[in-house]
């Protein structure tokens, strides 16, 4: 009875220490929910997509947003839309730059507008960048350059573009919306995965180094989410894609995604995986057996090798 009685109180004490924390980390992420408003929000690649979807849940949380793209003509249904928005707070008049991520040396001048607009960004959320469908072999190496400086060197450039003043303020938040992708490789995506690894390595790097100025770095993996991704992705020839994948009409919604990216902000993380189980096991049975990984990388290429020849 006694051994009955005591496991009884260790599960109580275990079921209110988890309610407790719970709790804790609701209050923490109102708070900092509630600390969001004012806050100067710069958003890349905020046309369509998961961007759009930052910029209205940014927006909604009573932040100040500046949206980017490469024309006008593109953020012009953002900006109107934002402007329809009902929220709790005062309307606040929607700021947009315009630059191509692929202009690196252009970047540095479109950032110096954007902190123009308030003296300085809070928060940045480097969201903008392009996909990528084919094989090693048949790509050619101007591919994989471009892909390169979209994703990872338009990231760098933008980050560095607005980090000067982050440091001089002594505060700052820097999100880089990587990919599942960006942790595990898979076949048929190596121009994307390997500028999506170099996006998690970077941003890594400049959390450790930004630290001690107050500057939070979040990396946030999202697994597919259903945007025109796919769409517009590059193929090994330069080309556009031009279809959806199956994979991606069945991920997340970007508004849901959206919303986690505001909630990590908001709670200061480091790093969030998101998607359905099975695509983040694949993220730690890359790192605990990698020879397994290996294999079953290995299996899925030659499935979708056998698939192609089928129709075609």
């Amino acid at each position: 009875m006694k051994i009955v009685a005591g496991g009884a109180l260790v599960c109580t004490a275990l079921a209110v220490v988890m309610l407790w924390m719970k709790l804790r980390r609701r209050r923490r992420l109102q708070a900092g929910l509630e600390a969001l408003r004012g806050k100067v929000v710069l958003i890349t690649g905020a046309s369509s997509g998961l961007g759009e979807a930052c910029a209205h849940a940014f927006y909604r949380a009573g932040c100040r947003v500046i949206i980017c793209a490469r024309t006008e003509e593109e953020l012009t249904h953002v900006i109107k839309d934002l402007e329809n928005v009902q929220r709790k707070w005062p309307s606040e008049e929607v700021k947009f730059v315009t630059f191509d991520l692929a202009d690196i040396p252009g970047i540095s001048a479109a950032m110096k507008q954007a902190n123009s607009f308030y003296g300085h960004v809070d928060i940045l959320i480097n969201n903008g960048g392009i996909s990528y469908r084919g094989s090693i072999i048949d790509t050619k190496i101007e591919v994989d350059v471009s892909v390169m400086n979209i994703n990872y060197f338009g990231a760098v450039a933008v980050t560095k573009g607005l980090l000067p003043k982050m440091v001089e303020r002594n505060s700052g938040h820097v999100v880089a919306i990587s990919s599942i992708q960006g942790k595990v490789a898979i076949p048929f995506r190596s121009a994307y995965s390997s500028s999506k690894h170099a996006v998690q390595s970077f941003f890594d790097t400049l959390r450790a180094e930004v630290a001690q100025h107050g500057i939070h770095v979040s990396v946030i993996s999202p697994a597919y989410i259903q945007t025109n991704l796919s769409l517009f992705a590059v193929t090994s020839s330069g080309k556009t894609y031009g279809k959806m994948d199956e994979t991606t009409k069945s991920g997340m919604t970007a508004e849901a995604v959206a919303r986690e990216v505001v909630h990590s902000v908001a709670a200061r993380r480091n790093e969030l995986l998101l998607g359905p189980f099975h695509y983040r096991l694949a993220t730690y049975l890359r790192n605990i057996l990698p020879d397994a990984f290996a294999k079953v990388m290995a299996k899925r290429a030659q499935k979708q090798i056998g698939a192609e020849k089928k129709t075609t």
